[in-house]
């Protein structure tokens, strides 16, 4: 980062390059914004069952985050719904044999989306520990330009309740995940503390329309809902 010497109302400008990472971040995100006709759906989710099945340490080792299990979740709900899976391209749709999840991690100077492949077919204890490799070469900045493509969906997590994450063209979709925390709800016809998230779909309306979307989004919350994973 560096300091232009010149003096302005709003003090000295402080002038810092994006990496490369970066600047292809900043690419494909306007991109999406400017070409994409996106909408967005939201579901809340209850959490209860994961979180029981993280107590009783199944599905590891390593203990899978709540993330990962999102990421099996989509997984098995990306095989289901194939639209979901696919992408518009230049006036077709393509739909791809395999499922791929894109999975959004914050690296030095740059958000970065390593691949799991193949998430369908692997378990949840070889998605936890493929995302801790995954994340481990990220921090290190030894990830691979062939882990970083060919995703076919993206999964985004933030210590939020909620957000909205813009889709990676020419995905489908990419789905946000909020954190999971108790919350005051009406379960069996009283007021209890259970702990929730909120998943929040944003897809291209050129092949995922919105019976599609929330035909997949309901079975995403279906799976995490039971721990089906």
């Amino acid at each position: 980062m560096s300091a232009r010497p010149q003096p302005t109302a709003k003090g000295e400008v402080a002038v810092e390059e994006l990496s490369r990472g970066g600047r292809t971040v900043a690419r494909r995100v306007a991109e999406a914004k400017a070409t994409v006709p996106e909408h967005t759906l939201s579901v809340e989710v209850d959490m209860e069952a994961c979180a029981a099945l993280r107590a009783r340490g199944e599905g590891g080792p390593p203990t899978p985050t709540y993330e990962d299990m999102v990421v099996r979740g989509c997984a098995l709900a990306l095989r289901e719904h194939p639209r979901a899976n696919g992408a518009h391209r230049d006036g077709h749709l393509e739909a791809y044999g395999r499922v791929n999840v894109g999975l959004a991690i914050h690296g030095p100077g740059a958000l970065t989306v390593p691949t799991v492949f193949d998430a369908d077919q692997r378990s949840l204890a070889e998605i936890a520990a493929t995302t801790r490799g995954l994340a481990e070469r990220v921090a290190r900045g030894t990830i691979t330009s062939s882990e970083l493509g060919g995703a076919t969906f993206t999964v985004s997590s933030l210590d939020v309740r909620a957000f909205t994450a813009i889709l990676t063209p020419p995905q489908a979709g990419v789905l946000a995940c909020g954190a999971v925390e108790p919350r005051a709800v009406v379960h069996e016809g009283e007021v209890a503390a259970r702990r929730r998230m909120d998943l929040t779909l944003t897809c291209d309306h050129r092949i995922l329309f919105g019976a599609d979307a929330a035909a997949f989004l309901g079975r995403v919350r279906e799976l995490l809902e039971s721990a089906a994973l």
